[in-house]
């Protein structure tokens, strides 16, 4: 199934919907005490989502999907994990060596935003915003100590991320957590799909598209570590909760590497995209 968290005309509370070809269908129309936002929907269990996609196919209320307006895929995960280094491509450009471990460090929710969004940064704090298309992995049942074959049965689906940058701070700290945490720096989405849907995560399309000009154009299997690899790394020192997003790296073709280099300048649109999951927009301000 798909899901995503969409915002009513006038409205500012995002609601769960399944989304279905053309049309979604709220979840929270459904029945008495459905949910409304996806990380409800994890905490139910198999048996929630068993119900929500058997009322959302028994005639259930359709609304058109053109013109919804998007909230972000995950609203309130428990911790948003990020991997560094995680295409060889990727750390070859940016003059970074790929650890004997992954390289994690945390992004924080307020950087959380959805598709179509407008993220906005002041110009005094950086003018070398950069993009990293990165597959999104959601956790939908508590993961400690697993072994990467058992991994992905801890998966609940998947999303799309963009993994905004501020290279300079990213590369005048230690700590890479500010440098991609300014407000709106993690859209996700538009959609989740769940884990049933992606029969490999490691064959997968991943491109980036910049006002009109492809730049990253890769697949999820130049991954220096799979996903089931990640979960099982992450799980042995903590516990990953329900509702948990790792964003698993970007692969090469990032603009900071690029002669001449290339940034999200005011007024780019930048798409993040992975085949069989979705297509992700930010537009982008610089505030003088």
């Amino acid at each position: 199934m798909r899901f995503a968290h969409v915002l009513p005309q006038g409205a500012s509370d995002p609601r769960l919907a399944v989304v279905d070809g053309d049309d979604i269908v709220l979840v929270d129309e459904l029945f008495d005490g459905a949910p409304r936002r996806l990380e409800e929907l994890i905490e139910g269990g198999d048996d929630l989502l068993a119900r929500v996609r058997d009322a959302a196919g028994n005639g259930a209320r359709r609304h058109p999907l053109a013109g919804q307006r998007f909230a972000s895929a995950v609203l309130t995960p428990p911790v948003i994990l990020a991997i560094g280094l995680n295409y060889a491509a990727h750390s070859s450009e940016l003059g970074l060596k790929t650890d004997s471990t992954p390289t994690v460090f945390v992004l924080w929710p307020n950087s959380l935003t959805g598709h179509d969004a407008t993220t906005t940064w002041p110009r005094s704090l950086s003018e070398s915003v950069d993009y990293e298309a990165e597959l999104g992995v959601i956790i939908g049942r508590p993961a400690k100590d697993v072994a990467p074959e058992d991994a992905l049965d801890h998966v609940w689906g998947y999303t799309v991320v963009n993994d905004i940058t501020a290279r300079d701070i990213q590369y005048s700290e230690a700590q890479w957590s500010r440098c991609k945490s300014f407000d709106g720096f993690t859209p996700t989405g538009p959609f989740v799909v769940t884990a049933d849907e992606v029969a490999d995560p490691q064959d997968l399309h991943i491109w980036t598209v910049l006002d009109g000009r492809t730049l990253q154009d890769a697949s999820t299997a130049q991954m220096v570590r799979p996903v089931s690899t990640l979960i099982s790394h992450l799980s042995r020192s903590a516990t990953l909760l329900p509702g948990t997003l790792i964003s698993t790296g970007s692969p090469g073709g990032a603009g900071y590497s690029r002669d001449p280099q290339v940034f999200l300048r005011d007024r780019s649109t930048v798409t993040v995209g992975i085949d069989g999951i979705g297509e992700l927009t930010t537009h982008c301000r610089i505030l003088d």
